[in-house]
């Protein structure tokens, strides 16, 4: 049987995110990826289904980073401090990425990207948040579906660099 976009098989998961995880050795937590039937796309919606933390949501956020594409994985209670990003990365300008470019570099829609499995290879950045519980919960490449993964676990197959760059509240 072919795969297309839409036929997610078992899992839920996206088909090139399944192949990805399994090329990693990740068939265990492949295994205990969850399809929702309302969306699961922001962080808010994500906690809600799951039943758990905000924080413990892993946000795959793309960037522009002098128009090269940088992808920041920040808990779900957090948002992204786009100076800090900056400062980190050595770059003149930093902005959100427009939904072509984040379509284009990972290969997958806004609140269905995952944290790794993407179309092209991009410096990842991984909030410390994240290294604040036992479980993270991360899209599966749909924006109904997710999967739990050990936050040291994330950062290891998305060859993240751990980074503080958080917005601070005053």
């Amino acid at each position: 049987m072919t795969t297309t976009a839409t036929d997610t098989g078992e899992s839920g998961a996206h088909p090139r995110f399944a192949e990805a995880m399994r090329a990693l050795g990740l068939d265990d937590v492949l295994a205990r990826a969850r399809r929702f039937p309302e969306a699961t796309r922001t962080a808010a919606e994500a906690a809600s289904a799951i039943g758990c933390e905000l924080s413990q949501i892993c946000k795959s956020l793309v960037f522009a980073a002098d128009g090269v594409p940088v992808l920041v994985l920040m808990d779900g209670a957090s948002r992204v401090d786009v100076r800090r990003v900056r400062e980190e990365l050595g770059a003149g300008k930093v902005t959100r990425a427009d939904a072509g470019v984040v379509r284009e570099t990972t290969g997958y829609a806004i609140g269905g990207v995952p944290p790794f499995g993407h179309r092209t290879r991009t410096r990842v950045l991984a909030d410390s948040s994240l290294l604040a519980h036992d479980v993270v919960w991360a899209a599966a490449g749909t924006p109904y579906t997710v999967f739990p993964i050990e936050p040291k676990a994330l950062v290891t197959h998305a060859g993240a660099d751990v980074v503080d760059v958080r917005e601070r509240t005053a």
